[in-house]
């Protein structure tokens, strides 16, 4: 794939960029090296002061980073200027933080002194993916450069200038040259930088299948990695639920980011006791959204990022068509320029399916019928998905029950699913493996050291 920069809205090449040759690429991994020796001996203080500096920044150029953003992937314009401030209040919990996650554990032992130090591995390799293309990035950098490590970006092919923007303001905000460093490079280049031993931990957000290949990469190399992969999160609704709140929710979690993201709820799992009123009230509202232009500030639903995922969208739905689902809204292309694709709900939907075992990345709503909540968690954790998952109801002990059972690294009741700083983010089964944010996701790519003084 040809790194470029094409708006969905229009189809527009915006930019295009040559991919770093062999000699540059060899030359970032030493300035990474020297980078390294330094910057993992700066004082938390110091590196807190420069990540505050860059929450700033993010703050001052928030209205350019956001249309760069918007132009790129085509998420709305409201949203984009969200994830910006959402990438610098990570940047500020890690700055405040990062120092007491991190700080020596004395441990009670027979020796005179034991303790555990947390200590920085060296260069991480981040491959991100295009749709929260500065969140994605800065919930992996923000806590890496705090514990002090160095970070190499490998973005997507179709945001570079998201990349570039990123590396711009970090090192504006005043991180060495070298701290962190974004490579645009093909895909194929990217195996040779987890071979290279320069390189200590790879970080993948992404598909099943990149997941699979890069930690099958790091593995032969004996190579910490963590992998936050696809979802197909649940979303369950039971009789004793605010189903006004449940269903302006569910609208609102299926088309984040124009169904764009590996947490949005993807299946919905309805008591029978509801199912009439939620399904009615939920095609009306996915029915009327508005689609089009993300610049515009009354525009609901924006394009998908590449004319690929919109075949890949219409292929899935017209796939579980074909294999017995019933269409009760959307389920098509809107025609060009752009690529655009109606707001979809799916029901009856059979579990073999593309609706119901693959991940949807665009706004295709799924919808299944059950007749108590043991049925519910027997349907939603039938994925081999887990990611996230949300459950609605008032009823304490289901309340219990849905947080005991459902197979997913998130659960979520009464809300929808969404990624906070403060906590831990990450999957179970082929959603992946490790933990982003919260004191968890500092701690991955630190060396455990363990002191023992006689």
């Amino acid at each position: 794939m040809p790194i470029a920069s094409i708006n969905p809205t229009t189809g527009e090449t915006l930019k295009e960029f040559t991919a770093l040759n062999s000699s540059q690429i060899e030359e970032k991994l030493a300035k990474t090296v020297n980078a390294f020796e330094q910057h993992r001996r700066t004082s938390f203080a110091q590196r807190a002061q420069w990540l505050i500096a860059a929450a700033d920044l993010l703050e001052q150029d928030k209205e350019h980073l956001a249309r760069i953003m918007t132009l790129e992937m085509g998420k709305l314009l409201r949203a984009a200027s969200e994830e910006i401030t959402k990438c610098s209040k990570s940047c500020r919990f890690y700055a405040e933080n990062a120092e007491r996650f991190l700080a020596d554990q004395v441990i009670q032992t027979d020796a005179n002194r034991s303790y555990v130090r947390s200590e920085p591995i060296g260069a991480v390799l981040a491959i991100m993916p295009w749709n929260f293309p500065f969140w994605q990035v800065f919930r992996f950098a923000a806590p890496a450069l705090m514990a002090g490590n160095v970070a190499l970006l490998k973005h997507a092919a179709n945001v570079p200038q998201c990349a570039l923007a990123i590396e711009d303001v970090l090192q504006r905000a005043g991180f060495a040259s070298g701290v962190f460093q974004t490579l645009l490079i093909e895909t194929e280049q990217t195996r040779t930088l987890i071979d290279d031993p320069r390189v200590k931990a790879v970080t993948l957000t992404g598909s099943e299948r990149a997941g699979s290949e890069v930690a099958s990469a790091a593995a032969r190399q004996i190579k910490k990695s963590v992998l936050e992969l696809g979802g197909s999160d649940p979303f369950i609704v039971m009789p004793s639920a605010d189903l006004k709140t449940a269903i302006e929710t569910g609208v609102a979690a299926r088309t984040l980011n124009s169904g764009q993201s590996c947490i949005a709820a993807k299946r919905f799992i309805l008591s029978d006791q509801i199912y009439d009123r939620f399904v009615s009230e939920f095609v009306e509202r996915m029915r009327s959204l508005k689609v089009g232009d993300p610049l515009d500030a009354t525009t609901e639903i924006g394009p998908l990022a590449t004319e690929a995922i919109l075949r890949g969208v219409d292929r899935q739905v017209q796939d579980s068509i074909a294999a017995g689902a019933t269409l009760l809204t959307g389920g098509k292309r809107i025609k060009p320029p752009g690529f655009f694709y109606e707001p979809t709900v799916l029901a009856d939907v059979p579990r073999d399916s593309p609706a119901a075992r693959e991940e949807i990345f665009g706004p295709v709503a799924s919808i299944f019928r059950v007749s108590s909540a043991a049925e519910a968690i027997k349907i939603g954790n039938d994925s081999s998905f887990g990611l996230g998952a949300s459950a609605w109801t008032n009823d304490a002990s289901e309340q219990q029950l849905f947080a005991t059972e459902l197979e997913a690294g998130m659960v979520f009741i009464n809300s929808m699913v969404a990624s906070d700083p403060r906590l831990p983010f990450g999957g179970a089964k082929r959603s992946g493996f490790g933990r982003e944010l919260g004191a968890e996701g500092i701690r991955e790519f630190v060396n455990i050291k363990t002191v023992s003084i006689a």
